[in-house]
C-alpha cells in the first residue's frame, strides 16, 4: 500500500510516491504542526487577555467603594446635622435656665454672687494621657467638646437651681405650696383623665389631665403657690403656663387666651395667672388641668377636692 501526491502548475506535473509508513509519518508531522499553531495561537490570546480580566475587576470593585462611600458620606451628613440641630436646641435650653435662675435669685433677693448662673462652673483633674481618636476628626471632636461643656454647665444650673428652690420655699412660698381646689373662679369640670373620645378623631384616646370649661375671658388661677417655669406656647396646650410647686409637684394650665405671667415669676395660690380661653388643640373655652408628680401626669381630681390647708 503507498500514498501518491501529485502537483500540476504551468502544464508541469510533479508526483511523489510514498509508501505506507511515510504516509503515516507524513500525517502525523502534519498534526503536530496544527497543534503547535493552535496552541501557539491560543498562548498569545492567553497572554494578552490574562491582565485586562483582574484590571477590569478591579474597576468594578472600584466603582462598588465609591458608591458606599458616598452613600456614607451623605447618611454621615445628615446625622451629623441632627445632632447640631439639637445641640443648637439644648444651648437655648441652657440659656432659658440661665436666665430663670437669675431671674429667681432676684425676686428671692438673693446676693448674685452666691447664684451667678452666667459663670462657667470651675473643674479640674489630671490630664488624660491616653490619646483621643476623635481628635483627628475636626467636627466630631468639636461637637463632643460642645455638649461636655453643656452636660457641665448643666449639672452646675441643677445644684443651684435646687438650692434655690429650698431657699424660695423656706422664706417665701412654703406655706402655699399646698396644691388642692379648681384652677378657675367659674365654670364646671368637663372632661375627666383617663381613656376618652377623642374629640377631633373620634378615637379612644388617653387624656392626660381634666378640663374645665367656662367663659373666655374667665380667671385662670394658681392651685398652688410656686415658681413659674413655663408661660409661652406649646404644641398641642396653646398658651401654658407651668407652675413647679417642689418636691417633684407640677401644675399645668393650657388654652389660655392671655397669660399673666412670665418665666421666674413666684406666684402664690389663688393669683391669677391666665385669662381662659381657646388656644391651642381645643374645642372650646375651656382650661386643661395638669398635675404632674416626678415628670409624670397623674389624675388631678383628688386635689381638686383636697381639703384646703
Amino acid at each position: 500500500m503507498s500514498l501518491s501526491i501529485q502537483y500540476t502548475k504551468n502544464g508541469r506535473q510533479l508526483e511523489w510516491q510514498l509508501s505506507f509508513a511515510h504516509a503515516i509519518a507524513f500525517c502525523v508531522l502534519i498534526v503536530c504542526l496544527a497543534v503547535l499553531i493552535v496552541s501557539s495561537i491560543y498562548r498569545n490570546t492567553s497572554q494578552t487577555e490574562q491582565p485586562i480580566a483582574p484590571v477590569n475587576q478591579s474597576r468594578i470593585e472600584l466603582a462598588e467603594q465609591k458608591e458606599a462611600l458616598h452613600a456614607l458620606k451623605a447618611r454621615t451628613e445628615v446625622e451629623l446635622a441632627a445632632v447640631k440641630l439639637k445641640l443648637s436646641e439644648l444651648q437655648s435650653y441652657a440659656l432659658r435656665m440661665n436666665a430663670l435662675g437669675a431671674r429667681l435669685a432676684e425676686n428671692a433677693s438673693l446676693h448674685m454672687d452666691e447664684f451667678n448662673f452666667a459663670d462657667e462652673p470651675a473643674t479640674g483633674g489630671p490630664l488624660d494621657e491616653q490619646p483621643n481618636i476623635l481628635e483627628n476628626v475636626v467636627v466630631e471632636h468639636e461637637l463632643l467638646t460642645e455638649m461636655s461643656k453643656l452636660l457641665d454647665f448643666y449639672n452646675k444650673q441643677e445644684q443651684q437651681l435646687s438650692l434655690l428652690e429650698s431657699v424660695i420655699m423656706n422664706h417665701h412660698i412654703s406655706d402655699q405650696v399646698y396644691v388642692s381646689g379648681r384652677p378657675i373662679k367659674a365654670g364646671w369640670l368637663s372632661s375627666y383623665y383617663g381613656m376618652r373620645k377623642d374629640p377631633f378623631s373620634g378615637l379612644p384616646a388617653m387624656h392626660k389631665g381634666i378640663d374645665f370649661a367656662g367663659k373666655e375671658g374667665n380667671t385662670v388661677i394658681a392651685t398652688g403657690a410656686g415658681v413659674v417655669t413655663w408661660a409661652d406656647e406649646r404644641y398641642g396646650y396653646g398658651k401654658l403656663v407651668e407652675v413647679d410647686h417642689g418636691q417633684g409637684l407640677k401644675t399645668r394650665y393650657g388654652h389660655n387666651k392671655e397669660l399673666l405671667v412670665s418665666v421666674g415669676d413666684v406666684v402664690s395660690k389663688g393669683a391669677q395667672i391666665a385669662v381662659m380661653g381657646s388656644t391651642g388643640r381645643s374645642t372650646g373655652p375651656h382650661v386643661h388641668y395638669e398635675i404632674l408628680k416626678n415628670g409624670k401626669q397623674i389624675d388631678p381630681l383628688k386635689y381638686v377636692y383636697r381639703r384646703a390647708k
